[in-house]
């Protein structure tokens, strides 16, 4: 298993999302700012908090959770 030490979850903090590091800003979020073409350089003067490693773990974090294997249902298998 993968040791993600700069992902935390927590109930009280952002319901329960994966976050950085404990703090309220969600892996979602530093996601969604690469996503849109925000630099490591640009989110890290929005959010001063964070630390280039925390950006680059989330990354990884979510490449890791897309490896979900999806099998689609073959024509025959529908139901209805």
């Amino acid at each position: 298993m993968l040791k993600w030490n700069r992902i935390t979850f927590n109930p009280r903090i952002m319901a329960g999302q994966a976050c950085i590091r404990g703090m309220r800003i969600p892996v979602s979020l530093v996601v969604n700012l690469v996503a849109y073409g925000k630099t490591t350089t640009e989110i890290l003067a929005k959010y001063p908090d964070l630390e280039p490693e925390d950006i680059e773990q989330a990354l990884k974090y979510v490449a890791w959770l897309a490896r979900e294997q999806v099998y689609p249902i073959q024509e025959t298998e529908k139901v209805g």
